[in-house]
């Protein structure tokens, strides 16, 4: 994958069974490089553990040429084990996660998009929420140009050394 995708080019689809394994890698893989030393072996479990998420949230991929090079989970009950502070009529967008070498093409802006999307489409969702890291700004400027806002009173302390930042789009519903 040279140069820039159109986005047409982006296939996203719900994750199948045979893909558990390769996005599990590809997500943790991508957490170790934003995250470096912040990123426990708990939490790299947790992250990998793809089968797990989708009996209680919808896990999607993004496919380049038939390669998975995206992936995020999708959480729209906030009684999901999925859930991360979730209020009543919110959805979620967890565990964004884009390949190393694809950064930078769009993929997390049409894995966004899209989130946003099943958003816009499940009934009584109003809001379309996030956390995210302090070190993630290339994603914190993709969800600031979408229109998502930064909501302080939700940032959620993890530990002393990191505290991730709160995210929250309204969805326009007529």
């Amino acid at each position: 994958m040279h140069g820039g995708i159109d986005s047409s080019e982006i296939a996203i689809s719900l994750i199948a069974p045979d893909e558990y394994s390769q996005a599990s890698e590809l997500i943790v893989s991508a957490y170790r490089h934003l995250l470096g030393d912040h990123l426990d072996d708990g939490y790299a479990e947790h992250l990998g553990n793809v089968e797990g998420r989708v009996e209680s949230s919808s896990v999607w991929v993004a496919k380049v040429d038939r390669r998975l090079v995206g992936c995020v989970t999708f959480v729209d009950d906030m009684n999901s084990s999925m859930a991360e502070g979730l209020l009543p009529n919110e959805a979620e967008i967890r565990m964004l996660a884009v390949s190393s070498e694809a950064q930078g093409r769009g993929i997390g802006k049409k894995l966004v998009s899209h989130c946003l999307d099943l958003a816009n489409e499940t009934p009584g969702i109003e809001a379309l929420f996030l956390h995210t890291t302090p070190f993630m700004l290339i994603a914190q400027r993709i969800y600031a140009s979408m229109g998502f806002e930064r909501i302080t009173d939700r940032d959620l302390k993890i530990n002393d050394d990191l505290t991730l930042l709160a995210y929250i789009y309204k969805l326009a519903r007529s």
